[in-house]
């Protein structure tokens, strides 16, 4: 009987701590994310929207820790020709402007809540190899979202919001 009650007992220890380990922020992350919104917020407290107030997207964690993040605004300009590599000046900048893809790996620290990207690539080329930490603010088995406070050239912080794709 005493056997029994110490297997009963690490049984249940084991499904616990595998629980616990389950919920770990670097589990719950794991998966696909749909793109919500981008929101910079300014020194001034003024609001702004890269992307557009619906843009589309995707962000994806593995869980052996790589990531592909692809943020494009939905009003994106069409090239006229009909080809990706005969745009005009006008329509490559709309372009840029209005649209983001990184990729690379990532890890995550628990106690601090972040997530940390190594970009191994971008379509803004300044980024690869950079580590780019962003906090994790929301996090729940439906909603991603992450800060970075301090956006580039001083325009104050933006926070990436995500909906998971069921």
């Amino acid at each position: 009987m005493k056997i029994i009650r110490i297997a009963v007992g690490a049984l249940a220890l084991a499904l616990a701590s595998g629980g616990a380990a389950a919920q770990s922020l670097g589990n719950q992350i794991v998966g696909t994310w749909d793109f919500v919104v981008a929101e910079v917020t300014a020194p001034d407290g003024k609001k702004s929207y890269p992307f557009g107030e619906t843009p589309k997207g995707i962000l994806v964690f593995t869980a052996d820790g790589h990531f592909a993040q692809i943020h494009v605004a939905s009003d994106v300009p069409k090239i006229a020709s009909n080809n990706r590599l005969t745009g005009t000046a006008d329509e490559y900048q709309a372009i840029m402007r209005r649209s983001l893809s990184v990729f690379g790996t990532y890890t995550v620290d628990e106690a601090k809540k972040t997530v940390t990207y190594k970009i191994v690539s971008s379509s803004f080329p300044n980024w690869e190899g950079e580590a780019q930490t962003r906090v994790i603010d929301r996090l729940t088995a439906d909603e991603f979202r992450n800060t970075n406070p301090n956006v580039a050239g001083g325009r104050g912080s933006a926070a990436n919001l995500y909906k998971r794709v069921k």
